[in-house]
């Protein structure tokens, strides 16, 4: 029996696709962090490089203006 591989459906930018993110909207920014409080990877959201680094951004507006935590 010959074993059988499927390739990973590649996640799509959610910000290419027109949701953006914004350092006010909590519940948004709190789903790019993980429970400790650290910024989640690009192959974990799926951004491309260039809004994974304004995500980055975003999140470190947020906890600079209190809105998140720095640690959990």
């Amino acid at each position: 029996m010959a074993a059988e591989f499927f390739r990973k459906k590649k996640k799509i930018c959610q910000m290419c696709a027109g949701k953006g993110v914004d350092y006010k909207d909590v519940a948004i920014v709190s789903k790019y962090i993980n429970e400790k409080g650290k910024i989640m990877p690009r192959r974990m959201t799926g951004a491309c490089a260039k809004h994974q680094r304004y995500i980055a951004q975003q999140i470190k507006r947020a906890r600079f203006m209190a809105l998140i935590p720095f640690v959990k």
